[in-house]
């Protein structure tokens, strides 16, 4: 019966003739790449990572949460998934970028030249690479910020923490008194309705019963609509916060980046990998040189 054998004919014994031929080299470049590797380690500038934890609250309107008797959300609640996503959105956004490029000078910080014609770009690509915003286990906000400086780094995810309030203001602020105008607007509309019939009552008095509810009814319609722009006034007017801050970033005193034992490892390991597969390509290509 013929022998038949799948996949055991591998020779160990090349394998071992292998690494006694070139284990001299194998083991200098080892050698040389830890000390590269190494080197290039230790002159990679450390940086460090602060953190600051957050929540979002309920996206509801101060003016109803305080105003409306019938409002069933409470002012006061942690927001929902929904106000989660709205969050980071708002942390992640170019206004908040403009802010703290703006209140931490980065381009001076991250040694971009303001002549250089792609300043903005690279400003752009160096805070995004070291700001980072992302959503816990628990619909909280963590803000992470990585820098040479510990202190500048704790300091810069604390001010996207408070500044989210500024940019949520702002956002509500805008929506809120182009609202108001408008309500003034239709007040005052009404109003005057309310004073051509009075005047057309005392000309009129054989209408008085269909003018006097209609006047009633422009009344209530005032009325109503007086408190609902009572409440936008209130959000034009107050600054409240729109979150629950959990953790303020601390200085860190460890550095996050780089990690020295990966850099060297990895760097080790893919130098005597590629040294190894350059000789068995050696070795495969030399009985074809023979033969011709």
């Amino acid at each position: 019966m013929p022998n038949n054998s799948f996949g055991n004919d591998y020779d160990h014994n090349a394998t071992i003739r292998f690494f006694k031929k070139w284990w001299k080299l194998l083991m200098w470049v080892f050698l040389a790449a830890l000390a590269v590797s190494l080197l290039v380690s230790l002159l990679i500038t450390p940086r460090y990572k602060a953190s600051a934890i957050l929540f979002p609250t309920n996206s509801n309107r101060l003016s109803k949460a305080i105003m409306d008797y019938h409002y069933s959300l409470d002012f006061m609640d942690y927001g929902v998934e929904r106000d989660c996503e709205y969050c980071i959105q708002i942390l992640s956004s170019e206004s908040m970028e403009r802010d703290v490029c703006r209140r931490f000078n980065l381009l001076e910080h991250y040694g971009i030249n303001p002549n250089d014609p792609h300043k903005l770009f690279k400003l752009h690509e160096q805070y995004r690479g070291n700001v980072n915003v992302k959503r816990t286990e628990f619909l909280g906000v963590e803000v992470s910020v990585l820098d040479v400086d510990p202190q500048w780094a704790a300091d810069m995810a604390n001010f996207i923490a408070a500044n989210y309030d500024t940019v949520c203001h702002r956002i509500h602020h805008a929506r809120a008194e182009n609202a108001a105008d408008i309500m003034q607007g239709v007040c005052d509309r009404l109003g005057q309705e309310i004073k051509d019939l009075q005047d057309s009552l005392r000309r009129n008095p054989q209408y008085q019963l269909g003018l006097t509810q209609l006047i009633n009814e422009k009344c209530h319609e005032l009325a109503d609509l007086q408190t609902r722009a009572a409440q936008t006034q209130v959000d034009v007017n107050e600054n409240v916060s729109y979150k629950f801050l959990l953790d303020e970033a601390i200085a860190p005193d460890k550095k996050a980046y780089p990690k020295r034992a990966i850099i060297v490892a990895l760097g080790t390991l893919g130098a005597v990998v590629m040294c190894i597969l350059a000789l068995l390509c050696m070795d495969a290509l030399k009985p074809k040189e023979e033969e011709q």
